[in-house]
């Protein structure tokens, strides 16, 4: 009986100590004021079975020039950090990263395969982003 008690107690203690899991990253972010009021830019975040995919898209509001929807798989990094990579629907292809910032999201783009120029303008560094409502 002792023994029982003394494991459970172990047991109870180790799992206290052990770390919590991090948050899952899963979740919709939006910047509806994107490029000064110009545009939206939304990115999508699914962390399922253990593989996290993004997929995003970026239009103007008055509907002209390139509208990029990209998709691809992330990876962890740190707690607060996810890498991805990603091609989008004008044949455009690059890399990027996801930092937590409280319930925000700050995230940079970069195209490493250029096949429309015009879309450029959607990736960049320290995109903010906030939880879609």
């Amino acid at each position: 009986m002792k023994t029982t008690i003394l494991a459970t107690a172990v047991v109870a203690l180790l799992l206290a100590a052990a770390p919590g899991k991090e948050p899952n990253w899963t979740g919709n972010f939006t910047d509806k004021k994107f490029l000064n009021g110009k545009a939206v830019f939304q990115l999508n975040i699914l962390e399922e079975g253990g593989k996290i995919s993004i997929d995003f898209d970026a239009v103007y509001n008055n509907g002209h020039g390139c509208a990029p929807e990209g998709n691809g798989p992330a990876t962890i990094m740190d707690k607060d950090t996810l890498k991805f990579t990603f091609t989008d629907t004008a044949g455009n292809a690059g890399s990027g990263t996801i930092k937590r910032a409280g319930n925000d999201i700050i995230i940079s783009v970069h195209a490493t395969r250029v096949a429309d120029r015009t879309c450029l303008v959607f990736y960049s560094n320290n995109i903010h982003l906030h939880p879609a409502r």
